[in-house]
């Protein structure tokens, strides 16, 4: 099978196309990324000699460009987005024209290359938040109720995919995952943030008073999910991908990380809270369990403990993502 892989040099999108040579290894992936700050090279260097794999600079907003691409390609796995919260509450239209543009552009595309199945990754925060004192989780019937920008323009876009399926035919498939942590994610992400910060004997900052609740998942888990929906899962079904089974806040998860690395409490500095800031997220697998046999495999502090020995392991890799915009980045978002 040849399968087109866009946002392929980002966190999830390498972590995937890894793990599906792995897995499948007769298999071709043509992997399409604009590389803007969140795609690196550098995540694929140990498959770019694959004989499956090849790499096109490109833009899916740009209907030639992915027209190109998808020549001979039978499934698609839709990754490329802009993704990060904070940088959607400062420039929103960068997020609607890639988020909502590229997923109609990269659609009508499939459908005229005859692609034969359309995998859409979007996010548990298009349904919006919960409290703390509920004790409800998301599931595939929970209402669509976007807060961010970010979480607006993929609600925008599985909008979009649902709709090829019923007005078109387009054999569309979505997932929507809680927040993935694991190896070659970018440092301006909370879980890579606090251990690269320690490792370079920084302070970690916690916004508010820390008590956000997100659903967290291995990346890994995420890939074996995304596998299992593209060979059995149903067209023109979503379902919910989720990591845990418990709540944990922020202000834990950091708690746990400066215990594996065998930092004190001090090391957290509270900042201002960002607008908007959804309380809680949680995420009921229950559907792609029961239907197509998948479940996490990782429990998350085996996880965390992966994913902080795989930092300490690549420095050079952080240090370079951290190195330019980056600092100016974090000085915007924590030390005004």
């Amino acid at each position: 099978m040849k399968l087109l892989v866009t946002g392929g040099a980002g966190f999830i999108g390498a972590n995937f196309i890894h793990f599906w040579l792995r897995r499948n290894p007769n298999d071709a992936i043509v992997n399409f990324d604009a590389l803007t700050y969140a795609g690196n090279l550098e995540n694929l260097r140990d498959v770019e000699k694959h004989p499956g794999y090849s790499f096109v600079k490109g833009d899916i907003t740009d209907p030639i460009a992915v027209n190109s691409a998808m020549n001979g390609v039978e499934a698609i796995v839709h990754f490329a987005a802009e993704s990060h919260v904070d940088r959607s509450i400062d420039h929103p239209a960068t997020f609607v024209k890639t988020n909502v543009l590229g997923t109609q552009v990269l659609l009508d595309a499939a459908l005229k290359n005859g692609v034969k199945r359309f995998h859409h990754i979007s996010t548990d925060e298009v349904f919006g938040a919960l409290t703390l004192e509920d004790a409800t989780k998301f599931s595939e019937l929970t209402p669509y109720n976007p807060r961010s920008p970010y979480a607006a323009s993929k609600a925008g876009s599985d909008h979009l995919v649902r709709a090829y399926f019923h007005t078109y035919g387009l054999a569309t498939t979505i997932s929507n995952c809680s927040n993935n942590y694991g190896p070659y994610q970018h440092p301006e992400k909370l879980i890579p943030l606090a251990i690269t910060n320690l490792l370079e004997g920084k302070k970690v900052p916690i916004y508010g008073d820390g008590f956000y609740v997100r659903d967290w998942l291995y990346v890994e888990d995420h890939c074996r999910a995304i596998e299992l929906i593209l060979k059995h899962g149903v067209a023109g079904e979503t379902y919910c991908v989720g990591g845990m089974t418990e709540n944990i806040s922020n202000r834990q998860i950091i708690s746990k990380i400066l215990q594996l690395m065998d930092e004190n409490m001090s090391m957290i500095e509270e900042v201002s809270d960002r607008p908007g800031h959804d309380r809680r997220y949680a995420v009921d697998w229950t559907k792609i369990n029961t239907q197509l046999g998948w479940q996490p495999q990782h429990e998350f502090e085996t996880g965390l403990e992966e994913t902080i020995n795989w930092y300490m392991e690549h420095k050079d890799w952080w240090q370079h993502v951290k190195s330019g915009e980056y600092k100016e980045y974090y000085k915007k978002q924590y030390q005004s």
